[in-house]
């Protein structure tokens, strides 16, 4: 038996790794959190140079199958990730060309067999608006490029992948629902614990 992954997805700002933070402190998980501050071709991909979208997705793509590789993956415990495995091909069918989206479907199919997939994912959402008002607090250079267009794309790409996630889904606003709030947070655990 392994550890169950708990992934949390959503748009950029909708709060993922906020709560993954708390969710590991408080279930005592170990959380793994997406290498987006090591990968050198992000910030310019988002800055629109064409030439940086591939490398950018799959430098994710390969930074998530070392994270989250079956060979090293802990028979006991929780994980929890502020991202989705899933997730990785929203930002490509985004962001690449026809050609480069194929090439990118091939290597992804070659390394999807090598995770460990979601036993639940926990998607976030919030209205565009909350989301680039979050961007903006935040203050990342790069992430200023975001359009309200590209952040209703992502919303409703992840609303596809609840579709096909091939695991249990956990929906939370949060616009309408804080996950900084503990009791929020609590009751959320039960949701999950229930559903593991």
């Amino acid at each position: 038996m392994s550890a169950p992954l708990i992934s949390i997805i959503g748009a950029p700002a909708v709060g993922k790794t906020t709560l993954a933070v708390g969710l590991a402190e408080e279930m005592c998980g170990r959380l793994i959190c997406e290498d987006f501050e090591g990968n050198p071709f992000l910030a310019d991909s988002y800055l629109h140079d064409r030439e940086a979208c591939l490398p950018a997705q799959l430098f994710f793509l390969l930074s998530r199958v070392k994270q989250l590789s079956l060979a090293s993956w802990p028979d006991d415990g929780l994980v929890i990730s502020d991202y989705g495995f899933c997730q990785d091909r929203i930002y490509a069918a985004a962001k690449l060309t026809e050609d480069e989206m194929s090439l990118y479907r091939r290597v992804a199919k070659r390394v999807e067999g090598l995770v460990r997939p979601a036993s639940v994912i926990v998607h976030l959402d919030a209205p565009e608006a909350v989301l680039e008002s979050r961007i903006a607090a935040r203050g990342r250079e790069y992430e200023k490029a975001m359009t309200p267009e590209f952040l209703e794309q992502m919303r409703m790409a992840y609303n596809d992948i609840d579709q096909t996630s091939g695991c249990p889904v956990i929906r939370v606003d949060t616009n309408a629902s804080d996950v900084r709030d503990a009791e929020v947070r609590n009751e959320l655990i039960a949701r999950i614990r229930s559903t593991l």
